[in-house]
């Protein structure tokens, strides 16, 4: 029937590191939705766009390499097309890569979804001299083909045209499908017809085809859909006679007749115009991946970032610092001059002091966040899991578990979700546990404010060794952890390593946007909340009126912040830390940071906004240098790095690890180790100091 309203939804599959991304920023620009899929922590991107008097929604699907039930990625993947019925999907294909692409294709095509295939990329398999006759192969596929190259937006209306023809085609039977053998088709048949007699609803719903293969790949989320005892008996009689004819499982056998079908009907379409052994990707990795300069370049590549970070950033970071102290002198200037105003107080430094402590570190973030967006999508990350593989395997796990380990370079949550794409449990503990070492964007904000105040010219060297610590820490830790908790052997893993591509603007500036509007709501939700509450903390109770008599407003001050909640609590926690070279007003600011790590910036802000008075002429990292040394400084660096996440981190913990056990042993590990490491350095360095 054909397509009548004026909506289509589209759903956008195809393989890891296809350009999916590039292609979705495309098609719908900013005009973009980011949430969860309902019960999985598997992130759902939704954009839209107008064209043709058409209103087209785009739901970007996780990306994966097939529809089979191993992975939750494939598993809300497949979903999402067999129950929410999309009016097209498109299946973006690396063209530079195409037979292993195609096989989720074939998948597609088995589940007779309405298909588009975007081959991407096609200027780079230009280059590499490959060709296709697009027409063949899509009266073979059965589908239109459409060539893009997403990083320089060509093809999108030509995908749009084919997206709309799709949707409103009339859809009868697949005359070209992959044949599996007269075995396999046998014992399909015999399955197609028990499902028929006995699941109906599951047969009309599904294709009765499309769920005996998958039963017959031995796909356990659809055997739990199957009550029929008959169909679920002819299932193994029918995989114990498979696998006695062909010595392997089913599954197996059916994988080999998809890529001899896929294979077949490329080497009738595609054709190689230049023999080229070495690609330009493949003299690149020649040094960027090589035994011994890999690492190096690595940490080159990272020091980099850092300096480039704090040397630009620091002139909008200051321009951001004069505006928000001119602001704050703006608002306390609409009260007399000595105005005590709880209501000026808590404008001034509960929410000005405090939020704009933040805020005046977006320039840093934002720069660091488009850098590592560039080295995203440039595929040099990938390079650098492929160059900490070889490490990686000396302590117990493998380069694969540094991909999520890099994601935390950004922030620890999504970091601890992408351990999903680790099989083995031992292996994803380990990799949770350590996550927390990689200093995420909110730490970042805390280096921002301590390094520039104690090493103005050390700001890139220190940062880095900061990152670097982190990493040592990480590798010592999972070294340990693999040789008492989770002892067991690593499991075997092909790293992939995709073309290098030049990123395009827009996709770094819309990476860049969205991690960087995150970190603007949470200053303007999370921690504005906690700004005031601590405001609050530290103005109450008030103290007695004798106890404050003939002092100057500053001593005043100070007699009124000791007596206050927080000072109270500062005071009771301050012997505990005093070892690490921290008063109670660091102390203070430890326990909000367990909140979110920003927190840590603003209580320090209030604290010291209410301890000194605006009237003095002293910035705040002035302020900080007149009270504390270099070495704490530093000291309050390496325990943030270590010392327990915050709460969303823990909560995201709990929910991968499936318990609130390894939550909080990484919460109160990592403070312990934070308090032992802190500890050691700075009464060592005291020592050297002295």
């Amino acid at each position: 029937m054909a397509q009548t309203n004026k909506q289509i939804t589209v759903a956008l599959a195809g393989n890891p590191n296809s350009g999916k991304t590039t292609i979705f920023n495309m098609l719908t620009g900013a005009r973009q939705h980011v949430a969860n899929y309902p019960g999985v922590t598997v992130e759902k991107k939704q954009g839209r766009c107008k064209y043709g008097g058409y209103e087209i929604t785009f739901v970007d699907l996780p990306g994966t390499y097939s529809l089979t039930a191993y992975s939750v990625e494939e598993l809300v993947a497949r979903n999402f097309i067999i129950d929410e019925h999309p009016d097209v999907v498109v299946d973006i294909v690396d063209s530079t890569n195409l037979e292993r692409n195609l096989y989720l294709a074939t998948q597609l095509i088995e589940m007779n979804a309405p298909l588009v295939l975007a081959f991407n990329m096609s200027d780079l398999a230009a280059q590499r001299g490959l060709s296709f006759d697009t027409d063949q192969l899509s009266r073979l596929l059965e589908a239109p083909i459409v060539q893009t190259a997403g990083n320089k937006g060509r093809g999108r209306t030509e995908l749009l045209e084919a997206i709309i023809r799709t949707a409103g085609a009339e859809r009868g039977p697949r005359t070209h499908r992959v044949t599996y053998g007269s075995e396999i088709e046998d014992e399909l048949g015999r399955i197609e017809a028990l499902l028929v007699a006995d699941e109906p609803a599951l047969a009309d719903k599904y294709g009765a085809r499309w769920l005996a293969l998958k039963l017959l790949e031995q796909d356990s989320d659809i055997a739990a859909r199957i009550l029929s005892r008959r169909v679920l008996d002819a299932v193994d009689a029918g995989a114990r006679h498979l696998k006695t004819i062909f010595r392997d499982e089913p599954e197996i056998v059916i994988a080999d007749r998809r890529y001899g079908f896929i294979s077949g009907a490329c080497q009738e379409t595609t054709r190689s115009t230049v023999e080229s052994r070495h690609s330009a990707s493949d003299m690149i990795d020649v040094i960027v991946t090589h035994r011994i300069l890999g690492l190096p370049i690595f940490l080159a590549m990272m020091y980099l970032v850092f300096q480039l970070t704090f040397t630009i950033g620091s002139h909008p970071m200051g321009w951001l610092e004069h505006f928000f102290d001119w602001a704050g002198k703006a608002v306390g200037g609409l009260w007399p001059a000595g105005s005590d105003s709880a209501i000026r107080s808590l404008l001034v430094d509960g929410v000005i002091g405090g939020v704009g402590g933040v805020i005046v570190f977006l320039p840093n973030i934002l720069l660091l966040f488009m850098a590592i967006a560039l080295l995203e999508d440039s595929g040099y990350m990938a390079r650098a899991a492929f160059v900490m593989d070889r490490i990686m395997h000396k302590i117990g796990l493998h380069g694969k578990s540094f991909i999520p380990m890099l994601i935390g370079f950004g922030c620890s949550v999504p970091a601890i979700m992408g351990t999903r794409i680790l099989e083995n449990r031992r292996t994803r503990l380990t990799t949770i546990m350590v996550i927390p070492l990689m200093s995420c964007g909110a730490r970042f904000t805390i280096y921002a404010l301590i390094i520039p105040a104690f090493f103005p010219r050390w700001q890139g060297p220190v940062t880095w060794l900061v990152y670097l610590i982190g990493i040592v820490l990480a590798v010592i830790l999972i070294k340990v952890l693999r040789l008492t908790l989770f002892r067991g052997e690593t499991t075997p893993f092909v790293m992939e390593l995709p073309p290098y591509r030049v990123p395009t603007l827009k996709s770094v500036l819309i990476h860049m946007w969205q991690r960087g509007w995150m970190y603007l709501r949470k200053a303007g939700t999370i921690i504005l909340g906690i700004s005031i509450i601590l405001w609050a903390a530290m103005s109450y109770p008030k103290p007695e009126q004798e106890s404050i008599e003939g002092l100057t407003p500053r001593e005043a001050r100070r007699v009124a912040l000791a007596d206050s909640l927080v000072g109270r609590v500062g005071r009771a926690i301050e012997p505990a830390i005093k070892p690490l070279g921290f008063d109670w007003k660091i102390g203070t600011a430890l326990i909000g940071a367990t909140a979110a790590k920003e927190v840590f910036v603003s209580q320090l802000a209030i604290v010291h906004a209410v301890a000194s008075p605006h009237e003095q002429s002293q910035t705040f990292r002035e302020e900080l240098r007149a009270n504390y040394t270099p070495l704490t400084g530093f000291c309050v660096l390496l325990f943030c790095l270590i010392s327990a996440p915050c709460v969303a981190t823990i909560a995201m913990t709990k929910q991968e690890a499936g318990s609130w056990r390894w939550a909080l042993f990484q919460f109160f590990g990592l403070t312990v180790l934070a308090y032992v490491i802190t500890l050691a350095v700075y009464q060592v360095g005291s020592v050297f100091l002295a």
